[in-house]
């Protein structure tokens, strides 16, 4: 069974978000050999643009901060809030560290138990007229375009699309274009695991 995802796929697993569990328990039965992870190379590249964003605002919001508490603290009845403001600064800079060394980590894993989806030209174009079809964002028509040309050309018998990205991938075209090709279109990954999990088991 193919397992197709998309970017949210990795966030989730980087910052250890609402259904990172789901995405590590697909991981792991892809790990497994039970079934096969496809992941577009876009997916793969955009989280690095978010965790430099990410961390760039952290980074300014911390400095901003410290700057407000040295005023502060020339106030001596602050002394003591401070001290428990401190210990949020030290969270911020300690949160990216901590996210880079997952994706890292979680880049690893999926490098080797995937298959990446390499964005050539043909699918650049395609995705043009996917975003013009199918009113999706630059970035979601790369990855919409990423999958239909895997599936063209691989035809698996059985696969699913898992996002979280419904408002834009849940619409009838995207869903009856997935169906022509036998690839059901969810979501959710917590759905998308239940979904996996009763396939495997039929």
């Amino acid at each position: 069974m193919n397992i197709y995802v998309e970017t949210n796929f990795v966030l989730e697993l980087t910052f250890e978000q609402e259904q990172y569990v789901s995405c590590e328990q697909i991981l792991q039965l892809c790990e497994a050999g039970q079934a096969k992870l496809i992941i577009p190379a876009y997916s793969l590249a955009e989280p690095h643009e978010k965790l430099n964003r990410q961390g760039n605002k952290r980074r300014e919001l911390q400095k901003s901060l410290n700057d407000e508490l040295r005023q502060l603290s020339r106030t001596s009845s602050y002394t003591n809030r401070i001290n428990n403001i401190q210990d949020i600064t030290s969270l911020i800079v300690q949160s990216n560290e901590e996210e880079r060394h997952r994706f890292t980590q979680y880049r690893k894993r999926l490098l080797v138990v995937g298959e990446i989806v390499a964005l050539t030209a043909n699918i650049l174009i395609e995705a043009v007229s996917c975003e013009d079809n199918y009113n999706l964002k630059p970035q979601d028509a790369i990855v919409f375009a990423s999958i239909i040309s895997h599936l063209q050309q691989n035809a698996p018998q059985k696969s699913c699309f898992l996002n979280r990205n419904y408002k834009d991938f849940d619409s009838p075209d995207i869903v009856d274009e997935l169906n022509q090709f036998g690839c059901r279109m969810i979501p959710r990954f917590n759905h998308g695991y239940n979904f996996i999990q009763s396939q495997l088991s039929s």
